[in-house]
């Protein structure tokens, strides 16, 4: 059993002439992986009509597929709020074109089942399971015995009024995850513990564009998903990064932020005019516009997870700061540019501000999370 070099990136959706071009910074990178994981966030299909419920419905190139292994991707989650967004056909288009390029997919199916299956690959002999769940679902996105969809991890939501005799005042949020799901959830990581040496979950939830600011249902997931067996969670959806936890030794990421994620303009013609996105905009004041940089300034932080498993346990978690340019291209960034410590600091601040524990410590110039 050899030493594996694992790495885990968030959203991914070129969406371009040549997608080959959106990880042309990060792919050297890349392949020096043994395994590498990435959400992808569009469908990939030339067909479909969009669903009425798809605020943005996303959709590019399948040649895009041939981008992200050619980028070095060996595994790629598609249980997104955007899996749906062109119907039945393209979401099957999607599940066909990233298996026809050797892509390993997780939490998306033509059915429940297949949508929940535990993914197990053997790498250098040592043997590593995926599992992925979203938990951003518009109506009719999640799988069932009769639908093809992702794997659901549903969460509720509670408004509690503070002031009882104060009509208008603010309210307190609870959230919760569906019992159902999660007791599904904690069942299949029990049965990947018994086929794999290291278990690794993705999670599609959260609170997109909002710095910082976790919901509670994240947090009971995450714990639980740990109890059961899990040995690292990579979070994503949020397009922006949020901390990171650690909880019983195991590293929580609870948004990796976008890594190779085109601008939402590049998917929606006179997106600025649409009532959904003027929507959206009046409740995050860091929305992109279409005259602004592609995405908010949060939104170009972003890092890769680079974790290193020997002996069938992942021995040492690192962080490697990543920027997004103009052209909404990742880009790796070097220990000693300014903007390397841009983001671990905003690391350290957002993890602080949530109350988490993970710490980083300056390792032979790589940033360890301890």
């Amino acid at each position: 059993m050899r030493d594996v070099r694992f790495f885990g990136a968030g959203d991914v959706g070129p969406q371009r002439a040549d997608p080959h071009s959106m990880f042309k910074h990060v792919a050297p990178m890349l392949h020096k992986a043994d395994l590498a994981f990435c959400q992808l966030e569009p469908v990939l299909s030339r067909r479909g009509t969009p669903l009425p419920q798809a605020r943005l419905a996303m959709r590019a190139d399948p040649e895009s597929a041939n981008a992200i292994r050619q980028a070095g991707f060996h595994i790629v989650s598609f249980a997104s709020n955007h899996c749906m967004d062109w119907g039945q056909e393209a979401f099957c288009d999607t599940l066909d074109t990233l298996s026809g390029q050797g892509l390993a997919v997780i939490g998306a199916g033509r059915n429940l089942a297949e949508a929940s299956k535990i993914t197990v690959r053997e790498c250098l002999g040592t043997r590593i399971a995926f599992l992925g769940y979203n938990s951003i679902l518009p109506q009719g996105y999640w799988g069932t015995n009769e639908r093809p969809g992702c794997a659901p991890l549903r969460a509720h939501t509670v408004y509690e009024q503070i002031e009882y005799d104060q009509p208008g005042t603010p309210c307190r949020i609870h959230t919760f995850p569906h019992r159902g799901d999660l007791t599904t959830m904690c069942e299949s990581i029990r049965q990947a513990r018994e086929q794999a040496d290291v278990v690794i979950l993705s999670f599609h939830w959260g609170l997109h564009f909002v710095p910082a600011t976790l919901a509670d249902y994240q947090r009971e997931i995450a714990h639980a998903a740990i109890d059961a067996g899990a040995d690292l969670i990579l979070g994503h959806h949020a397009h922006i990064l949020k901390g990171i936890e650690v909880y019983r030794g195991k590293v929580i990421f609870y948004s990796l932020g976008n890594f190779a994620l085109e601008s939402p303009f590049a998917f929606a013609e006179n997106l600025a005019d649409k009532p959904t996105h003027k929507e959206l905009s009046t409740l995050y004041a860091k929305m992109p516009g279409p005259s602004t940089p592609p995405m908010s300034a949060d939104s170009l932080k972003t890092i890769l997870v680079d974790c290193l498993i020997a002996g069938g346990a992942i021995k040492s978690v690192f962080v490697r700061p990543v920027w997004i340019n103009a052209l909404s291209e990742p880009e790796m960034l070097q220990p000693d540019e300014p903007r390397h410590q841009e983001v671990v600091d905003y690391l350290i601040e957002i993890t602080r501000s949530q109350g988490l524990n993970a710490m980083f410590k300056w390792v032979d110039e790589h940033v360890a999370v301890e």
